[in-house]
Order: structure tokens, then C-alpha cells, then sequence
């Protein structure tokens, strides 16, 4: 019997912009049903014309186009790819929550999916009617679902509201249940998101243990994220996706040495092509990180000090604004983050106008090597203006100095020189 557990063969997905979903009800289907052969010969006798051919090609996007693989039992797998690659529309193909434009898809085993946080929960049952639940949606015996009720508790560690409706639940609670159910109620392929994003440090060590528990159990593993060290340390091989298509599968070190090529060679801020997603009145328009605030290196020496260049677009008067940028690495995740309310504490308001804001990095900070930079900026309680991930990948240089040389030795990724001082307490006298 062959051990291939996922098969996917030509997946498409196209998506028509600006369409909403019209729900029909049976007098509608019946109505197209009757309509349908007239409408045909209509199309025969009076063929759309280019033009509104061309405005229906317009309208649609392909958010996955020939998208072929095979996974194996007891594989994880790790899904990247920029923010637009088709990783979220994927994965929704697969948990058959929407039907391929194109192609087929062949699963063999039960399906737990964690796409988002709460999935498949309802908001009105308890925590413990929402885990019988999604065990009945599994397909899992009632008995089955006792058996493992306590272990899922005790994982999610909501016992003392796992009798309360899980619409009171706070994000945490949510994502740490949410997780537990998919997890634990032995699906042979998990299929998980970009959600443990919502959980912190602790909770996602806690549950990529819980992923690797599952795959060498030999189980199936589908992971998306972001977080490329979490991918390294759990899967071992690798689909890389780019604008939806398929562009690598392979192992781990290799896929993520392409992708970031990838970020490398079509890195930056087109100002003429993208809007901010969220309508918001500001959106980012350039920038870039060096050594020289006002030329574009891309390369930082570890002993120097270096910048990072944010421009963005104020479109309507904005008060407290706070611009925010994360530096992240792929062998730690996000090594931290800052924002220019440290400087600022009570911005004033933007008029409408073009604006830079300067974040300096001092010299000895953190370990050489390959980092990115994501950006985003809003009004702190209030809304999200513009988010863009991957803007900026840069290198921190080892110059081969002595202060160079000595961080080669020492652990971890942030490395300061800090100013120490040694005073001698006691001396003996020599004999």
C-alpha cells in the first residue's frame, strides 16, 4: 500500500476581485437552471464583445495556478512564501473548505485543520461542547473524545472556564484550545496556519512539541508560518510557493536558502504599485536599511552603526501615529522590535504630506548575518494603517575586527559590547 498520504495534482484557484458572494436560495438555482439554454444561445447570437473580455480578465486573480506535490506519511512538510503566495488558499483546498478552480486534490486519513484562531468553535457552546464537537466533525467516536478530554484540558490549560461559552474567551484562551482540539484528536494529516503567532513564547515551544509528537507518530504535518527557525526546527523538507506557484520542494536548508534569494532579488517598497490593505491614510512608499542614512547598502558592518530608512505617505491628518519595525533572522524568528513612540511618547498629528522616520542601530548589536525587516504603522488602541512584511533583506558583516573576532565564540543573537569594570578586592602579596 503506497505510504503517500496528500496528492495534490495541477491546483488552481481563482479568485474573481470585487465580486461579493451571492447566496442563492432555491428559487434562484431553479430560475438559472430553466434560464440556462437561452442564456447560452443568447452568448452564441451575441458574443461579448473584447472589451468586456478583457475587463472579465481584469477582474480575476489566480491565487494558486499548477500547483503539484506528494506528501508522505509521518512527512512535515513547511509551507512559505511571501505575504500573497497562495499558502492560506492552499491549505483551504486541502482542509475542503473550498473547491479547486482547476485540478484535484487526494487525501488519504482524517483532517485536523487550525487555519485560524477558533476555527470550526462555536461562540455560543462551551469549551467542553466545542471540543465534542469538532471530535464529532473528525469523525471521532464519542468514547474516543472522552478518552482524550482531559489530556486537551489540561494542554490548553482552560480548566477552570472549559464550562463557559468560548465567546468569552480571550485570544490566548481561544488559540490554546482551538490547538489542543486539532492536536490531539488524532487526525493523520494536521494542517496548521499562521496562528500561533496569537500564542506567546511559551505556548508555541509548547505546541511544536506538540507538532513533532504528532509526525514522529507518524502523522502528517502541514505547516505554514512565517517564522522560518520554527520551520527549521520542525519540518524537514520544505514547499516554497511564489505569487501561487510552486517554485521549490525540497529540503529545509535549501528552500529557505532560495526564498532568501528570493527576498533578496525583489526586495523594496514599490510606491506605484501597492496601496495599503488596510484604506487606511497612511501607506509606505520606500526606504532601506545601511550604514550611510542616506544611501541604500543593504549591508550593515557589525562594528558600525546602521540605519533603517522608513518613508511613507500621510493621505489624511493622523494623530498618534506609531511606525513599528521588527528585525527578524531565519535561524531565531523575530529578534525584536521597535517603534517611534520610544522616542516620542505623545506624537502629535500628521498633516498630509510625505514623511521619513530615522531608527539608528548602534554599532555591536547583533550577530552576522542575514535579517528582514517588517513594517507596520498605526494608531496605537485605535486602527491598523498599512502592514508590509519582507520589505527589506540586509546583511550584518563580520569586518574581521578583534570585537568581530571575540563575537565568534559566544552564544545567542544579540551580542552587545557592554562597558565592564574590575576592581581588585583583596591581593595577596607575592612570596
Amino acid at each position: 500500500m503506497s505510504d503517500i498520504t496528500i496528492r495534490a495534482e495541477g491546483l488552481s484557484k481563482q479568485y474573481r476581485i470585487g465580486q461579493r458572494q451571492r447566496y442563492k436560495a432555491l428559487r434562484d438555482t431553479l430560475t438559472e437552471a430553466v434560464s440556462a439554454p437561452w442564456r447560452r444561445l443568447a452568448a452564441l447570437v451575441w458574443p461579448s464583445s473584447s472589451r468586456d473580455g478583457s475587463r472579465a480578465a481584469a477582474e480575476t486573480i489566480w491565487a494558486l495556478k499548477n500547483v503539484s506535490f506528494e506528501v508522505r506519511q509521518g512527512e512535515a512538510v513547511g509551507i512559505i512564501g511571501r505575504n500573497g503566495a497562495g499558502k492560506s488558499t492552499l491549505l483551504k483546498i486541502l482542509s475542503r473548505i473550498t473547491e479547486p478552480t482547476e485540478g484535484s486534490v487526494e487525501l488519504r486519513g482524517r483532517v485536523g485543520s487550525l487555519l485560524e484562531v477558533g476555527t470550526g468553535f462555536h461562540p455560543e457552546l462551551t469549551g467542553r461542547e466545542n471540543i465534542y464537537l469538532n471530535g464529532a466533525i473528525l469523525g471521532m467516536l464519542r468514547r474516543e473524545i472522552q478518552r482524550k478530554f482531559d489530556e486537551i484540558v489540561a494542554f490548553a490549560e482552560v480548566e477552570k472556564f472549559i464550562d463557559t461559552p468560548v465567546k468569552h474567551y480571550s485570544s490566548g484562551m481561544y488559540m490554546r484550545l482551538a490547538f489542543a482540539v486539532a492536536a490531539h484528536l488524532e487526525p493523520e494529516i494536521l494542517l496548521v496556519d499562521e496562528v500561533l503567532a496569537v500564542g506567546d513564547a511559551a505556548f508555541q515551544k509548547k505546541c511544536l512539541g506538540k507538532m513533532n509528537e504528532v509526525a514522529q507518530a507518524g502523522r502528517t504535518v502541514l505547516f505554514v508560518s512565517h517564522n522560518l527557525a520554527a520551520v527549521q526546527r520542525l519540518c524537514r523538507s520544505l514547499i516554497l510557493l511564489d505569487r501561487g506557484t510552486l517554485v521549490f520542494r525540497g529540503a529545509v536548508q535549501a528552500g529557505i536558502a532560495h526564498y532568501l534569494e528570493m527576498m533578496r532579488s525583489g526586495q523594496g517598497v514599490n510606491a506605484s504599485a501597492r496601496q495599503s490593505k488596510f484604506g487606511a491614510g497612511l501607506r509606505f512608499v520606500g526606504g532601506y536599511v545601511g550604514e550611510d542614512p542616506g544611501e541604500a547598502s543593504n549591508v550593515v558592518r557589525y562594528t558600525a552603526p546602521g540605519y533603517v530608512i522608513i518613508d511613507y505617505d500621510v493621505i489624511e491628518p493622523l494623530r498618534g501615529v506609531q511606525v513599528v519595525f521588527e528585525l527578524w533572522s531565519s535561524d531565531y524568528g523575530c529578534v525584536f522590535c521597535s517603534t517611534s513612540l520610544d522616542s516620542q511618547p505623545e506624537p502629535g498629528i500628521l498633516a498630509p504630506g510625505r514623511y521619513r522616520s530615522v531608527c539608528h542601530l548602534p554599532p555591536c548589536l547583533i550577530r552576522p548575518g542575514a535579517y528582514w525587516i517588517n513594517l507596520s504603522a498605526s494608531v496605537p488602541g485605535v486602527q491598523m494603517l498599512d502592514e508590509f512584511e519582507e520589505v527589506w533583506l540586509f546583511d550584518v558583516l563580520d569586518d574581521g575586527s578583534p570585537v568581530a573576532l571575540l563575537s565568534q565564540g559566544r552564544r545567542g543573537i544579540v551580542l552587545p559590547v557592554l562597558q565592564w569594570q574590575t576592581t581588585a578586592l583583596s591581593v595577596q602579596a607575592s612570596p
